[in-house]
């Protein structure tokens, strides 16, 4: 699969922070429309791949393409309006003193897009808000709540890609099932492509079609997420981290 076919490619990608090397050799494609995970324990450099992916952690080498277009060692305007990012925290995410409202128009505001009282609406709506939502700030919202606001506010630019960091390890339990069966219904309806970063395999068995498994700064192997139903990974680490979370 071509770099300009994939809506996401990296070749041989290393990033450091300040000079430390943390991620070394990643290689990976995400075709259009596919939904990828990152999985490994913490600290083995996933979040780190999808900071230099969209331009927030700008010590890298190697090659980037998003949609086809080159990635840059810093947030890219245009870029953002195909790209857009959800993470972990949505209480940090969001601006406290900030009414959703805000929240919302923000983007239009930056990119110059008009009907902001439509479409902040039919943002609310469409991650299942009520409108009565709009005029409140983040303290008067629940975790499940607060989560929606951030993944409606990754909508408003309609982005083609959506990079999720761990976006539902901040919440209950009972409210992770809510936020990942709108995250499914929103990839459906809108042919997004997701890459998502998480420690957790159940959740890539019911988001993703493929993973990369990452230990140490390294992806050690590339795996399909039937893979977590049948136990066929290859690597040790992948079927230690596989028995660990449950299975064979």
């Amino acid at each position: 699969m071509g770099r300009y076919m994939s809506a996401i490619s990296l070749n041989n990608v290393d990033v450091a922070y300040d000079g430390v090397r943390v991620v070394e050799g990643i290689t990976f494609n995400v075709a259009r429309g596919e939904s990828f995970a990152l999985v490994g324990e913490s600290g083995s450099g996933k979040s780190t791949v999808l900071k230099a992916i969209c331009g927030l952690a700008p010590e890298w080498t190697g090659e980037i393409f998003l949609l086809g277009e080159p990635g840059s060692h810093r947030p890219n305007l245009s870029l953002a309006r195909r790209c857009q990012m959800v993470f972990q925290d949505p209480y940090g995410s969001l601006h406290p003193r900030k009414t959703v409202d805000a929240v919302l128009s923000e983007p239009l505001a930056i990119h110059g897009i008009g009907g902001q009282d439509e479409r902040v609406e039919q943002a609310l709506a469409d991650v299942g808000l009520d409108r009565r939502f709009r005029f409140r700030y983040p303290h008067q919202m629940s975790g499940g709540q607060r989560q929606r606001v951030a993944i409606a506010r990754a909508l408003m630019l309609e982005p083609e890609v959506m990079l999720l960091d761990e976006p539902t390890s901040a919440l209950d339990v009972s409210v992770q099932a809510e936020i990942l069966n709108l995250l499914k219904r929103l990839r459906a309806e809108r042919g997004l492509t997701y890459l998502l970063v998480t420690h957790n395999l159940p959740i890539v068995s019911f988001l993703c079609d493929r993973m990369a498994v990452m230990s140490k700064g390294r992806v050690v192997e590339i795996a399909s997420s039937t893979a977590l139903h049948d136990g066929s990974f290859t690597h040790p680490y992948s079927q230690a981290l596989y028995a660990a979370s449950g299975g064979a």
